[in-house]
């Protein structure tokens, strides 16, 4: 961006001298050197990079700072610093008509190496080369609590802040001005004479010209598909900050949400194809924690049977699908997830992923499912296959009063798929080791949840009579796997709307019965079989499974990931009609 002579760094053309926070670079400078003061200085304090500073004064030069292009610079920032680093180049018109390139640099969250392994840093008069044992407490830096150098109270939009207070009503901090309630929460701080926003501050409220200086990959791209294997129909990218994004998505996606009626006694609950509690939590998770550093967006596909959010950034250290559940919370961004909780947008303590487990298993629907990658991680929030019936039960329990712990809806619900599970499976199923698990079964059995068979090793858990005789018999699914409805049973949020004044509760349609077990494998029976055709034919599809054993899709897949998680089969491929599952 070129700016006018009115527009220069100051009106008699002074620039700030060359010290910790600054570095003035000659003409000549080659955007490979550029880019490693730029490491450099990102790896000490942040500061300016001025070329063509000497230039201050002089009525006329035949060369300036206009022959080094913002794109240039970039690309040697971005190739050094392998894109960690993002920078705001600018080029600014002194008086006298010269042109000096300012490069402004943020403070790197953790320390920066160049490919080759390299650490320097910026020690306010050389590049310095960085030792490991220096180079370590950078690591532990907020990105999101760092003040951009050129950042100003005009980066801030003051609907969006107007937003956060309205959000934040409920804490002593929403009765002050604008600058002291954003003082209070920590997004705006003291630096170089005036008060300035955190990254944090930007994210929350800061204006469109802003969020695209200072954090373009703070954008999320949402997918509309038709099915599982078509391109997608529809899509919207945005920029927005964090409050304003999580209600365009919310609109996006339950505009296309459907709800099926589950009569319970008098009343009545719905049970959406995507729960907007749950969305919106995996969503905000997914702002709150994505590394920021990294320039990806945040991309969210809604197919009709599953809404995927695809994240940059892998799972906080130590984390893996395995053990969300049980692991000590760990915060990427600790500012912005500070802030967030304290307007009660998450969940405090790292809770927000057992309250997906909790309502998703209430309703008889799958548990979230996570696929990590070395940079990334994708969520995965299934839509069909809810047990009406499950949903039903859980609702009377609560009606009783009786308290069904999330341990207890994970045992629940892995019977009531499976039929049966040792504990070796419920352990792997609760996330727990298998010596802690003996106290919570003892508990269901003596409320008679559950019963145990078998001996030792061979010991193996059912729901029990009680349990069985509540969820039908043999348990009746209220969804085909295909995602097939009876057309009574479809809902949309308009059509809701407008038929829900006058119309009675609506019956539902008749459920399709799961096949009994007297006229089809068992569960075990069927694992069995899966095992056997892999290792026959070398894999063995969902559809290869179905034709054997008579299931439906849901079910097979069922089935084909208790193998994946069990380690019996690794998955390749994707999709219902490519993936196929090969012995270990």
């Amino acid at each position: 961006m070129t700016l006018d002579a009115g527009q220069a760094i100051s009106p008699l053309g002074v620039l700030p001298p060359t010290g910790p926070t600054c570095v003035h670079l000659p003409l000549n400078v080659t955007p490979q050197e550029l880019a490693r003061y730029a490491v450099g200085l990102a790896n000490a304090r942040g500061g300016t990079l001025l070329v063509g500073a000497d230039l201050v004064g002089q009525e006329a030069a035949e060369r300036d700072a206009g022959e080094l292009h913002p794109l240039m610079v970039t690309h040697a920032i971005f190739e050094l610093s392998g894109g960690r680093l993002t920078v705001n180049v600018q080029h600014h018109r002194l008086p006298g008509g010269a042109r000096v390139l300012a490069v402004f640099v943020p403070q790197a969250p953790y320390v920066l190496a160049a490919p080759d392994g390299a650490v320097i840093a910026w020690d306010g008069a050389h590049l310095v080369p960085v030792t490991p044992a220096e180079g370590e407490p950078q690591a532990d830096q907020d990105y999101t609590a760092t003040v951009p150098p050129d950042a100003s109270l005009a980066d801030l939009d003051p609907g969006e802040v107007a937003r956060l207070r309205g959000l934040g009503r409920r804490i002593s901090a929403s009765g002050l001005p604008d600058l002291d309630f954003l003082r209070e929460l920590g997004l705006l701080v003291p630096s170089g004479g005036a008060l300035r926003p955190t990254l944090a501050a930007i994210l929350l409220a800061g204006t469109p010209a802003a969020l695209r200086a200072h954090v373009p990959q703070a954008e999320v791209c949402f997918y509309h598909h038709v099915n599982s294997e078509a391109e997608f129909q529809f899509r919207e990218d945005l920029l927005r900050p964090i409050p304003a994004l999580l209600t365009r998505l919310a609109e996006l996606i339950q505009a296309r949400n459907r709800f099926t009626p589950v009569q319970v006694g008098l009343f009545r609950i719905e049970v959406w194809d995507q729960d907007e509690a749950v969305y919106r939590e995996a969503l905000l998770n997914a702002l709150t924690h994505r590394d920021y550093t990294l320039r990806d967006a945040v991309h969210v596909h809604h197919h009709p049977e599953r809404l995927d959010i695809l994240n940059p950034g892998g799972l906080p250290g130590g984390i893996t699908p395995g053990n969300i559940l049980r692991h000590q919370p760990k915060r990427r961004n600790p500012l912005l997830a500070e802030v967030l909780s304290r307007l009660g947008l998450v969940e405090r303590a790292g809770v927000g992923v057992d309250k997906m487990y909790s309502l998703l298993l209430r309703h008889g629907k799958e548990p979230p499912e996570y696929t990590t990658y070395a940079d990334a991680v994708t969520l995965t929030l299934h839509s069909p296959g809810f047990d009406a019936h499950f949903a039903r039960f859980v609702a009377r329990k609560q009606e009783e009063m009786q308290t069904l712990s999330l341990d207890m809806l994970i045992v629940l619900s892995l019977l009531a798929r499976e039929g049966e599970a040792t504990r070796a499976t419920l352990a792997r199923a609760l996330q727990l080791p298998e010596d802690r698990t003996p106290r919570l079964l003892r508990g269901m059995e003596e409320h008679a949840l559950i019963v145990r068979g078998g001996v030792g090793r061979g010991i193996a858990y059912t729901l029990s009579d009680e349990v069985r005789m509540a969820l039908g018999g043999e348990k009746v699914v209220a969804r085909s796997a295909e995602h097939g409805r009876e057309p009574d049973r479809v809902h949309t949020p308009e059509a809701e709307a407008s038929v829900r004044p006058a119309a009675p509760p609506r019956r539902s349609a008749p459920a399709q019965p799961r096949p009994d077990p007297g006229s089809g494998p068992s569960a075990a029976e069927v694992r069995a079989i899966a095992l056997a055709l892999a290792r026959e034919k070398g894999r063995v599809r969902n559809a290869d499974l179905r034709e054997a054993c008579g299931l439906n899709t849901q079910q097979a897949w069922r089935t084909l990931r208790w193998l994946v998680q069990a380690g019996l089969l690794r998955k390749t491929g994707t999709g219902t009609r490519d993936a196929a599952y090969e012995l270990v």
